[in-house]
């Protein structure tokens, strides 16, 4: 089918029960985006697996899904700058014996860094950016996609920016995670499209009110930002049934 524009989807609206009975891994559920694309999951009927550092922060997110009538989501701790090998098997071994599959996977956690120029860059915030923005989804994907492939309707959503189109000065080793994550989701399309049903695409939220936000930018005036709540069609577009058949594109939610 073809692939509709980023100006249409942010138009789409969701069935009631678009994701019944789905089962969505949120990364970086504990944060502004992550923890509201998870609640809006599970309002649509998924059964949600909170991914984050903070287990307070998630247990906020679960609390919140519960008190909403949604299902009982799952929590899954996870620390991407500290995770082992040991942890991501767990986590995986955890999600195949409680149900069997997955049906999506959302990259929505990563990290900021330094905005510095490349000359005055820290190396190792350099290195802990790239592991956390880069590595960890990498792995994250490949030792869930035997799960993902397990379902008939399978997707995979990396979340982008407006600085992984162009190189933009200052933007140091996030803009370049995020080039490096655009490339890693079209690369997967490509695989996987000719060998499975899973399909691979990305997300650029946009400026939306959150700490990474105000992190880069702390003189703005927070107040006239969009809420994370309202980003959130494309995330859902592409883990609901009706984006069946597309793949390797990139869709800006503002």
């Amino acid at each position: 089918m073809p692939a509709p524009t980023s100006a249409e989807l942010r138009h789409y609206s969701p069935a009631e029960n678009l994701l019944a009975d789905r089962v969505i891994l949120v990364t970086g559920a504990s944060g502004s985006i992550g923890g509201a694309l998870a609640q809006a999951c599970a309002r649509l009927g998924a059964r949600v697996i909170l991914s984050g550092r903070s287990v307070k922060k998630l247990e906020k997110v679960y609390d919140s899904i519960v008190a909403h009538g949604g299902p009982r989501p799952s929590i899954a701790p996870l620390d991407f700058e500290k995770a082992d090998a040991a942890a991501y098997d767990a986590l995986t071994e955890a999600i195949g014996a409680e149900f069997g599959r997955l049906d999506g996977l959302a990259h929505v956690g990563g990290i900021l860094g330094d905005r510095s120029p490349i000359a005055h860059y820290d190396v190792p915030t350099w290195l802990k950016v790239m592991h956390v923005n880069v590595n960890a989804p990498f792995i994250l994907t490949k030792i869930l996609l035997p799960l993902l492939g397990k379902s008939t309707d399978a997707s995979i959503v990396f979340t982008t920016s407006g600085v992984s189109i162009k190189g933009r000065a200052y933007w140091g080793a996030y803009a370049v995670s995020k080039f490096a994550n655009e490339g890693m989701m079209q690369v997967l399309a490509d695989e996987l499209a000719t060998e499975t049903p899973i399909r691979s695409n990305s997300v650029n939220p946009g400026a939306v009110r959150s700490p990474m936000r105000a992190r880069a930018y702390p003189a703005e005036d927070t107040s006239k930002l969009t809420r994370p709540e309202a980003v959130l069609a494309p995330f859902l577009y592409l883990l609901g049934p009706d984006s069946r058949g597309v793949t390797g594109c990139r869709f800006d939610a503002q």
